[in-house]
């Protein structure tokens, strides 16, 4: 085992990765750190009903991915109390500052905050109770490979965490059917599917389903 971690890790220095399929759909342009103003959201329920339904409760551990202007960082921190703990990543390094400098501000010292990379959160393994990934799922440009480097940073009973619109990627939104097709291939299982309110926007949460499999193996799904 060491020999081939070791193995692994001069591929990785040397520039070999693995190679994952590309999606077969189109993938959206970010556009903005926000969707929408904060008050809206919050006229709408919409934190606390994703909360709810993703079961999010006082001590967890939990990552907001693409967490833009920290709307659901800071209800998330509100949520998991004083002995839970966020991870708010971004991967436009302008977006990261300006959240960092809210969560300094705010003095929310539960809360973590970090640069991912487009198609490796880099998260560490076995650590999180729920990962959240809002409105930003349409703008993964390698899907598989941000899915297959994610699902190791799972607890053995953590949930991934998505919310988008049911409208086609390139329309800033993803279909439930594609997604199911998309997890499916990286080896999550859906637990649960939510209607939310307010322009056919829904919750899907997953969990790791068996082995993970080699990308290689991995298959893009049709739109």
């Amino acid at each position: 085992m060491l020999l081939s971690l070791g193995a692994c890790a001069k591929a990785e220095a040397e520039g070999e990765r693995e190679t994952f399929p590309a999606p077969d759909r189109p993938v959206s342009a970010i556009v903005s750190n926000k969707w929408a103003t904060e008050q809206a959201r919050d006229d709408l329920g919409e934190a606390r009903a994703v909360m709810d339904a993703a079961g999010v409760t006082p001590g967890m551990t939990v990552a907001d991915l693409g967490a833009g202007e920290g709307y659901y960082t800071v209800r998330l921190a509100e949520r998991v109390g004083a002995h839970g703990r966020v991870l708010a990543e971004d991967i436009v390094p302008a977006y990261r500052d300006r959240l960092a400098e809210r969560v300094s501000r705010d003095r929310l010292d539960t809360v973590s905050v970090r640069l991912g990379l487009p198609a490796d959160p880099r998260l560490p393994p076995a650590s999180f109770d729920r990962i959240f990934m809002i409105h930003m799922y349409h703008e993964v440009s390698s899907p598989y490979e941000f899915l297959w480097r994610t699902r190791p940073a799972l607890k053995p009973e953590g949930q991934l965490v998505v919310v988008d619109i049911d409208e086609a990627t390139g329309r800033h939104g993803t279909p439930p059917k594609l997604l199911d097709c998309e997890m499916a291939a990286v080896g999550y299982a859906r637990v649960r599917h939510v209607r939310l309110k307010g322009r056919d926007a829904y919750l899907s949460l997953y969990r790791a389903a068996g082995p993970r499999p080699a990308p290689a193996a991995i298959k893009a799904c049709r739109a």
